[in-house]
């Protein structure tokens, strides 16, 4: 079993120094060369009908980079001083350890990889970007192991890393016994230095899911982007938002708008722009603390099978297409609502929330599941009919059962019998959604308990919602 813990790093100010330096030549060292594969890549390639039917002689192939190759241009380099052509300046690489640098070749080749070739099921990457200043922020020692480890004291942790030296490490949590380090990873970030540590127990086995999904076992779990609701489950319960950028948008921009009005390059635009990062960093934390926190709050409710919706994050953030009349001129697309509806998005960050759910699971013996949510808001869950056919239908009220559905929990009912494979099938013929498949009486018996027992926990004021959900109905029905 392997975990990663971050702790937070106090360097002197000669080790600062040394590791910005590092962190300017690994910069360099990465752009060189992603530098080489990209003029690899564009020498060595030409469109299908750009070569003639008969020829003669084809050009010779130039060697294609991979990370045995520039790794070999290490020790060439490390002989003389590297000079940087647009700035002129001077690189030592022989003051870098040489781990960090080899591992700087495997994330070039990572990179490169995926963007020609693609993952294990063929989807490629975008092209990989050069980096600046502001995203390469981490150097990597592969090769660690518990003899860096100098001293424990209760609060406090002393580790040696290759040519840098004794680095004191604030310990707010103590290393599981019998765990051994593998891996130490150095990262610099707006409020100061932090190093996470991989560490590795062999004789901790991993959690394996020896169930089988039925109902009582698994749950269904809606993302909601309405009011202040984050997460709707198959249980009948909402989740609440947290929404950590919208609360500090205000000061976000105070400083924004200061610091735009700052000379560029001068000492008070650069103060302000930490402070900026500060920030942003303090939103992002708040973020991941609140995802956590919901995740744990999902597991210990025992559940052994979550279902949640395999959202299309990028289709749903991106920017309307432009409209233009006869003349050129452009029209109103509808993107000023549209980038409140992104920011929302945004910040309710659901892939990362989902990421840690599977994370939190998976150490519990349980498991999630993506599914697909096509019709899954729409079909209402315990008698299989298109009622909510437009978003603003929130609620319904069934006069049959004298109940008031809520669209977010019906949505993650919906996603739970998908996932057991009770949901039904549908079908588009001439324009109009069919519904084929058949539900027994006790799952129909379930469902109408749980939205039952929602109304009560929700307390949704049926006289309002009655009026307006019949309202709607009539509205969709003309």
């Amino acid at each position: 079993m392997k975990v990663t813990y971050q702790y937070r790093l106090e360097p002197e100010s000669s080790q600062k120094l040394i590791l910005n330096e590092w962190l300017r030549i690994c910069r360099y060292w990465y752009n060189r060369q992603l530098g080489e594969r990209f003029s690899w890549w564009e020498n060595n390639r030409h469109a299908v009908n750009s070569c003639p039917i008969f020829v003669t002689r084809l050009p010779e192939l130039l060697d294609r980079p991979n990370y045995y190759s520039q790794k070999l241009q290490l020790p060439i380099i490390k002989k003389d001083l590297s000079v940087v052509q647009w700035s002129g300046e001077l690189l030592d690489f022989k003051s870098v350890d040489s781990t960090v640098l080899q591992d700087v070749c495997k994330r070039v080749d990572k990179a490169f990889e995926r963007f020609v070739i693609g993952d294990s099921s063929g989807k490629r990457s975008g092209k990989p970007r050069f980096k600046t200043e502001a995203s390469f922020k981490t150097m990597t020692f592969a090769t660690a192991n518990n003899e860096w480890i100098k001293l424990i004291r209760k609060n406090w942790l002393y580790i040696r890393l290759p040519k840098l030296g004794m680095f004191k490490v604030r310990m707010h949590r103590p290393i599981p016994d019998g765990f051994k380090l593998k891996q130490v990873s150095v990262t610099k970030k707006a409020d100061g230095w932090y190093i996470q540590m991989v560490l590795e127990d062999v004789t901790v086995p991993n959690q394996t899911t020896e169930f089988i999904p039925n109902w009582d076992n698994s749950m269904g779990i809606d993302a909601v982007l309405q009011g202040d609701d984050y997460l709707a489950t198959s249980e009948g319960e909402k989740l609440p938002s947290l929404k950590p950028l919208r609360k500090n948008q205000a000061k976000l921009d105070r400083i924004s708008i200061k610091r735009n009005r700052r000379k560029r390059g001068s000492k008070p635009r650069r103060k302000l722009a930490k402070r900026e990062a500060k920030q942003h960093q303090k939103i992002a934390r708040s973020r991941k603390d609140f995802q956590y926190k919901t995740a744990h709050k999902l597991v210990r409710s025992g559940k052994r099978f979550f279902f949640y919706e395999d959202l299309n994050l990028k289709g749903l953030t991106r920017r309307n297409k432009t409209k233009q009349d006869d003349n050129g001129s452009y029209l109103p697309n509808g993107q000023s609502a549209k980038s409140g509806l992104n920011k929302s998005w945004a910040d309710g960050a659901f892939g990362q929330f989902f990421e840690i759910l599977e994370c939190i699971a998976a150490k519990a013996g349980a498991v999630a599941i993506s599914q697909n949510p096509q019709y899954t808001s729409m079909v209402l869950s315990y008698r299989n009919e298109i009622i909510f056919t437009d978003c603003s239908i929130r609620e319904y009220w069934d006069e049959q059962n004298t109940l008031m559905v809520d669209r977010d929990i019906n949505a993650g009912i919906n996603l739970k019998r998908l996932g057991l494979g009770i949901f039904p099938s549908i079908k588009r013929r001439s324009g109009k959604l069919d519904i084929v498949g058949t539900m027994d009486d006790s799952t129909t018996k379930e469902i109408l308990h749980t939205l039952h027992r929602a109304v009560g926990s929700l307390h949704l004021p049926q006289a309002v919602s009655v009026g307006v959900c019949h309202k709607r109905i009539r509205s969709n029905q003309k």
